[in-house]
């Protein structure tokens, strides 16, 4: 009976409060949408940082790791970009005869960055809309109801005997919209502060993995100033 009510009132009331529910419906589906889509992204990302981060530090060469990274370039995220990148940049720089740690080193950040920054964009994609549905849609909803409280009482002027009973539709069909705003925000605005801090969380693994990574290939760069090395290796001391 109430779901049928409800119904009758969405259905009864006037096409701009109609506008404003489709509006918040269309908002809130695709906030869900995204929260889904977007937990699915960040448990998977997680999961391969584990995986990765384990693998790296139990490889003790770490060109073999390399090439294998290559070989899954097309599916590889995260940590793995980060490593393909500043070793790839590091490599190159030592075949084009650069042997000076600081050289080295400082071509190996920056592209470590710019992959770290590909990866934090992808990471952070779409969340903004969240953001948006949380801090919008009460406001288009109470929009929706200031417009409908308006045209009930307006209604009334064609009243003689304004009674309760005939201003209690229009009003109640236009509190729904306020309802609707709050049942998309309230979510969207969960599901982005959840995300935001798993992303956050994971992003600060990734800058961790970043520094321990540039550690190692700074001792490959100080023995590349005394001896050539015919491989990469990392020790743990």
């Amino acid at each position: 009976m109430l779901n049928s009510d409800l119904l009758d009132l969405v259905l009864m009331a006037s096409p701009v409060v109609q506008a404003v529910m489709l509006i918040l419906a269309i908002m809130s589906i695709a906030a869900w949408s995204v929260s889904i889509s977007k937990s699915h992204q960040i448990r998977k990302a997680q999961k391969r940082a584990k995986l990765f981060d384990t693998t790296f530090w139990n490889t003790q060469e770490l060109t073999t790791l390399f090439n294998e990274v290559v070989r899954n370039s097309d599916s590889e995220t995260g940590m793995a970009k980060i490593f393909e990148s500043g070793f790839r940049e590091f490599v190159r720089l030592k075949k084009q005869g650069v042997m000076h740690t600081a050289d080295l080193m400082a071509g190996t950040e920056r592209a470590m960055k710019v992959a770290f920054s590909k990866e934090s964009d992808k990471l952070e994609k779409r969340l903004s809309m969240l953001a948006t549905v949380g801090s919008s849609a009460p406001y288009i909803g109470l929009f929706g109801t200031v417009w409908g409280v308006m045209h009930a009482f307006q209604s009334l002027g064609d009243v003689q005997h304004a009674t309760l009973a005939s201003v209690a539709p229009g009003i109640s069909e236009a509190l729904i919209a306020t309802a609707l705003g709050l049942f998309a925000a309230i979510p969207a605005v969960i599901a982005y502060n959840s995300l935001s801090t798993k992303v956050d969380r994971l992003l600060g693994e990734y800058e961790n993995f970043a520094e321990g990574f540039l550690t190692i290939m700074q001792r490959q760069a100080h023995s590349f100033e005394t001896q050539p090395v015919a491989g990469f290796t990392q020790t743990n001391s």
